[in-house]
């Protein structure tokens, strides 16, 4: 029997960019990137870095920093690079200075005391910012690498996920929204050789 198409074969036909996120094939096995979403706040010929949005910690950001105010927010492991080091994205642009704005609606990084002056004033809620323990990041050229050997699903979301996509189910539920084979590969075992 012949099959028309690959079930495993990605299609190609977003690159990678500032903005997008990138979907984790079914075979990763990696504990950082298995069934991962990374949100990608920087892509060009230097390389790449991204943020893992569905890996969250069971830990508040005042007990991972010393005298940080407290927020109720989630917070994830954003990556296996720089893991002593903490992240953030949010949704208020200039009122923290020297953010960078990766889309519509969405920054990263800036004055990291400016964060911490909103949150003890009160006005900064929990669905305005995210926080990240460590990052991922790639070498110029190697993220198109891994997208050729089909590792990497890219695709766009709206700024409202991305700030809200905390669960470890997001995953799946992308592959569903695109539908077709991908929706397919929500139900491969995450551990082949257990069937």
């Amino acid at each position: 029997m012949d099959l028309t198409f690959d079930l495993f074969k990605i299609d190609h036909n977003i690159r990678p960019k500032q903005g997008r996120v990138l979907i984790s094939d079914p075979f990763q096995n990696d504990d950082y990137f298995k069934r991962s979403v990374v949100f990608l706040t920087e892509h060009n010929e230097k390389g790449s870095v991204g943020f893992v949005l569905n890996k969250p910690v069971d830990v508040a950001i005042n007990e991972i920093l010393a005298d940080f105010p407290s927020i109720d927010t989630t917070i994830s492991v954003g990556g296996p690079v720089g893991t002593d080091s903490v992240h953030y994205i949010h949704r208020l642009g200039d009122l923290i200075p020297n953010s960078v704005e990766v889309m519509k609606n969405i920054w990263w990084g800036g004055d990291f005391e400016v964060v911490k002056e909103l949150i003890n004033q009160g006005a900064l809620k929990n669905d305005r910012i995210r926080f990240f323990v460590g990052y991922s990041g790639w070498e110029p050229k190697q993220l198109e690498r891994e997208i050729s050997e089909n590792s990497w699903v890219v695709s766009e979301l709206d700024s409202g996920l991305i700030m809200d996509s905390h669960s470890k189910e997001f995953w799946k539920m992308l592959l569903n929204t695109l539908g077709g084979k991908y929706k397919l590969w929500t139900n491969f075992p995450e551990n082949p050789g257990m069937n």
